[in-house]
């Protein structure tokens, strides 16, 4: 595996190569094949490092080229295409996104067209809503999923993204070949925030249909829970940005939290059998919301609360078992 220095090396050498000149009627016209390969290993994470590296050794490569070219300058330099996405100047990274054509290579680079979503030049995102639509239709799903789950964790705190530019990354989750990726690999997935990711990709319709697949057959608890909870609870509940808490308001103390919002949505299978699933599930983090969700349905189960409750109140999880017996304590209050 290569190391994050041999990375750099790597990418830094690639740009040079790129930008190995073939001038034509004073436009520049490279080949960046080598950049691309090289962008194929990055790693998704740490985003905002490697994206600084590229546009200072981009900049950095094209100013000493110019500088021997007394009748050039900058601004006749063409389109580099992918690697002005990283561009400094906002004219470069909109004229990048909007001759971009075909699918993206690889995850990194969709990530960089994403993450445009979130520019701090208007006309910047403006583009980035045309063109990723049209990129995303030509992608690997696979390649798209990366970039989602890099992304959906974190984006409730993107300052300058608006309704308008998550929507079009909602429409691209809606594509039928991104939300089975996207099924697939949350069902799949041993680590990482899949449930806040879930919970993300609730805003849509994406994994309605869905729901009692996730909650039965993943493999990380937390999903499993939150599917089961969302079950429940006939809605979907997710992070959108951040809002102010009062923590003492005489020394005038506050905190932000996640502000939160909802989508209801039908649930096909009938309550009593997610019940039953749910209190028999090998997670305690799932069975602790059965058994929150018998006490608060006890007037609405009928007679097989009592079996219900008997098999939590027998559980090995103290924090499970105590539900149960509270549930069966009610129940005996209640006869």
């Amino acid at each position: 595996m290569l190391t994050q220095d041999s990375l750099q090396q790597e990418i830094i050498a690639s740009i040079k190569k790129s930008l190995t000149f073939d001038i034509l009627y004073q436009r520049i016209r490279p080949d960046i094949s080598k950049f691309i390969t090289a962008t194929s290993k990055l790693p998704l994470k740490g985003l905002d490092d490697w994206e600084r590296l590229i546009r200072a050794e981009a900049f950095y490569s094209l100013r000493q080229y110019i500088q021997k070219q007394n009748d050039n300058n900058l601004q006749q330099v063409g389109s580099l295409r992918w690697i002005d996405i990283c561009s400094t100047d906002g004219f470069r990274r909109e004229r990048a996104l909007r001759t971009l054509s075909g699918g993206a290579p690889n995850s990194f680079l969709l990530a960089l067209v994403v993450r445009r979503l979130n520019d701090w030049v208007p006309q910047v995102r403006a583009a980035a809503r045309d063109a990723l639509p049209l990129i995303a239709e030509e992608s690997d799903p696979e390649f798209i999923v990366d970039v989602l789950f890099i992304t959906l964790p974190y984006w409730h705190s993107w300052g300058r993204m608006e309704y308008i530019e998550k929507e079009v990354l909602m429409k691209v989750i809606l594509m039928e070949k991104v939300t089975n990726a996207l099924k697939k690999r949350l069902l799949t997935s041993s680590s990482g925030p899949v449930a806040t990711i879930f919970g993300q990709i609730g805003r849509t319709t994406a994994l309605d249909k869905f729901l009692a697949e996730i909650s039965e057959k993943s493999i990380q608890p937390s999903l499993r829970a939150k599917a089961y909870r969302c079950q429940f609870e006939s809605k979907f509940v997710w992070a959108e940005g951040l809002t102010w808490q009062w923590i003492d308001k005489i020394y005038g103390i506050q905190r932000r939290i996640p502000a939160l919002k909802e989508r209801i949505i039908p649930t096909a299978r009938p309550f009593i059998d997610t019940l039953r699933m749910a209190t028999i599930d090998r997670s305690p983090m799932v069975r602790r919301i059965a058994g929150e969700m018998l006490i608060k349905e006890l007037d609405n189960i009928g007679d097989e609360a009592f079996n219900l409750a008997n098999i939590l109140a027998s559980d090995k999880s103290p924090s499970v078992a105590e539900r149960g017996r509270y549930a069966l304590t009610d129940l005996e209050k209640r006869n």
